[in-house]
């Protein structure tokens, strides 16, 4: 039994939600899908989550929402039109946004719960189709399943409890849609995941009903092994484990959510990565482990921009207990997220993503006040920084790895700001200026790529 997801370019249009109709109706393995919001249709296109986020905007600043809700209503209309389904679904939508507009005075509640309506309209019309041609569907919305989540809107974790709840679905002789992305607070709030968390629903789902396969189909035939955009024609992954996808997807890999790898880990069940446009491709499996890790040391090369580094320098810093406790503790005292931190004896620097900055004086507040209680000999910002990961779990048995990223970094001229690598071996990470990031990658790649 299989859950598959299937993401917002799969969705697009009624097209392509043809074309996923008949991906179910060739596999009766399929009991469960999980979708996203329709995503664009072309590059001039917008995605209807930012549609929607335009909405909130519009008013929280007094303008006139009519003509966003409109633009809304017309991607759906597109679809129903299409797809022949029951057109009254677009006074239920209006009615739902104006509802949602009207009575949630919040401002983080509000845009997710406008955010969420992507999700669960797209949902709503495709069960309606799936029913039109002859498969028994049904919709479910997140409350009916019995997700429930952290009350923290736009970053909600699931609540353990809810896999019990969920597993009722394996009952159903249906196919049941549910729309990805949010959950509900115990208190019956509408809260989403980030940005992207449909792969979350779907794994929630697929560890919920015990499924074992989840398949994620998006408008790519592999993951590959750096960016397509980047690197022509890179080498495709055709199996990798979660520790690597994680690593990978945190670092600027968009064609998975980092997060949802985490039901999935702790019981293994397998994920497969398919193209909704070629559903017979190849795809690639991520698992527990894979097999030849030799072959391949390094499985991928990936990179993001928009971090920042703080570096404090303190004469003796080693041998003075308890300073590098109260220099982290700081930035958890702020609310800030650190992503590295490489330590020298008498040095730390901690990299993090600078758009924990927008909007606030935080930054300010904390040189103020590292300056203040530390005392440190010396206080360096670095801003304009991309992070670059190279991830393989066969590096830690490969002799010179990193010699030969340092090596093409020198060949291209990259000047390395910090290097950092765990104790299990599996990734290497390189802070480096922004503008360098592409040609990084694509020096990275044909060094460990080339054959």
């Amino acid at each position: 039994m299989k859950v598959a997801k299937f993401g917002g370019s799969s969705l697009s249009s009624a097209g392509q939600i043809k074309k996923v109709a008949k991906i179910i109706q060739d596999d009766p393995n399929i009991r469960h899908i999980v979708v996203s919001a329709p995503g664009k249709r072309d590059d001039a296109d917008t995605k209807v989550t930012d549609l929607l986020i335009a909405l909130f905007t519009n008013h929280r600043t007094g303008l006139d929402t009519q003509p966003a809700i409109e633009q809304i209503l017309q991607r759906y209309a597109a679809i129903i039109d299409e797809l022949g389904v029951n057109s009254g679904l677009l006074e239920k939508f209006e009615a739902t946004l104006k509802d949602h507009l009207a009575n949630i005075e919040d401002p983080e509640r509000l845009l997710d719960a406008l955010k969420s309506c992507g999700e669960d309209f797209n949902a709503q019309v495709i069960a309606e189709y799936f029913n039109s041609i002859g498969m028994k569907s049904r919709y479910w919305s997140p409350r009916e399943v019995g997700i429930l989540v952290s009350d923290e809107p736009s970053n909600a974790r699931l609540l353990p409890e809810s896999y019990e709840a969920i597993a009722k679905l394996k009952d159903t002789d249906t196919v049941n849609v549910i729309p990805g992305f949010f959950g509900y607070s115990k208190d019956g709030d509408i809260v989403t995941f980030s940005r992207g968390g449909s792969d979350i629903t779907g794994a929630i789902i697929a560890r919920g009903v015990g499924a074992e396969l989840y398949e994620n189909f998006t408008d790519q035939n592999y993951i590959y092994s750096a960016h397509p955009g980047i690197v022509k024609d890179p080498h495709p992954i055709e199996e990798i484990t979660y520790r690597e996808m994680r690593e990978l997807s945190y670092s600027g890999f968009s064609i998975f959510h980092d997060e949802a790898l985490e039901p999935l880990y702790e019981v293994k069940i397998p994920i497969m990565i398919k193209n909704t446009n070629d559903p017979k491709a190849g795809g690639t499996r991520i698992v527990s482990e894979r097999g030849s890790v030799d072959e391949y040391p390094v499985i991928g090369v990936s990179g993001d921009d928009g971090f920042l580094s703080i570096t404090i320098k303190q004469y003796l810093l080693n041998r003075e207990v308890g300073y590098s406790r109260r220099f982290l503790q700081i930035f958890e005292d702020f609310g800030i997220s650190i992503e590295h931190m490489p330590t020298g004896i008498d040095d730390i620097s901690v990299l993090m993503r600078s758009d924990q900055f927008e909007g606030n004086n935080k930054f300010e507040e904390i040189m103020e006040v590292l300056e203040t209680q530390l005392q440190p000999e010396w206080l360096h910002v670095e801003k304009d920084l991309a992070m670059v990961v190279v991830v393989g779990e066969g590096m830690r048995n490969a002799i010179g790895t990193a010699y030969r990223a340092t090596k093409a970094f020198a060949e291209n001229n990259i000047s390395l700001q910090m290097i950092n690598q765990g104790a299990s071996e599996i990734s290497m990470f390189f802070a480096i200026q922004a503008k360098d990031l592409d040609t990084a990658i694509h020096s990275l790649y044909h060094t460990y790529f080339d054959r």
